[in-house]
């Protein structure tokens, strides 16, 4: 489904991704873990077109992305929620989910269902503010308006950051729901270990902006850990 291929990316003389390769199945929830730094949010925002790129490929669906317009990634079928969140704290909830709509090729504006299957908590907060919910509501919200898109894919970078135990769980089943039951497929980058071991079924680990090791999540080893994710 999404295939990105020698991708190599620069910010000013830093040599930033060096020659990345990943896949993300179609119908699977694929990991990228790495210490702090060595690159995978830049990657996220390099597939969403949101840095430029120096050369390689990125593929989604057999077509190639980075000659494409930042606009046009989205509605091509790939959601961004990025780390923090970035909700919209004026807007309500349901305003904030109607923005996500504008983004989708369909003219169609309405809430999709899955929205309320996935978090049904959403709908008993429509007229609140966004930013009058907490850390784990707003993270929610976030991947809501992300899934109004329609989206086949989703990037979801770090969605259980400075979230409590409880939301964090619920995440992890929402996850799981949706490469399993819904076929979106998921990038997900994360650093809880425990919580990419429950969620993921594959992984690439990332060290200085290349890839140092990938495949399926259980020949994630101790080795590899102490290596390259332990602090």
């Amino acid at each position: 489904m999404l295939e990105v291929r020698d991708l190599h990316q620069y910010y000013g003389g830093s040599h930033t991704l060096r020659g990345i390769r990943l896949d993300v199945v179609d119908g699977s929830c694929t990991c990228l873990m790495g210490r702090n730094g060595v690159g995978k949010t830049t990657l996220l925002r390099a597939i969403m077109g949101l840095i430029p790129v120096t050369s390689g490929s990125i593929r989604f669906d057999n077509h190639e992305l980075v000659s494409t317009k930042i606009t046009e990634r989205p509605r091509s079928g790939i959601a961004y929620v990025p780390q923090g969140r970035e909700i919209f704290p004026e807007l309500t909830v349901e305003e904030n989910l109607l923005v996500g709509t504008f983004v989708r090729r369909s003219k169609r504006r309405e809430i999709p269902d899955l929205v309320f299957r996935l978090f049904p908590v959403l709908r008993s907060m429509m007229r609140r503010r966004g930013g009058n919910l907490s850390g784990g509501q707003q993270q929610q919200l976030a991947i809501a308006r992300a899934l109004t898109l329609e989206p086949k894919c989703i990037l979801l970078d770090e969605p259980t950051e400075g979230i409590q135990p409880s939301i964090v769980h619920e995440l992890g089943e929402v996850i799981r729901r949706l490469y399993t039951e819904e076929k979106v497929s998921v990038l997900l980058v994360e650093q809880k270990l425990p919580f990419a071991r429950r969620v993921a079924s594959r992984f690439f680990l990332m060290q200085r902006g290349v890839v140092v090791a990938d495949g399926a999540m259980d020949a994630l080893s101790d080795d590899l850990v102490r290596d390259h994710l332990a602090v």
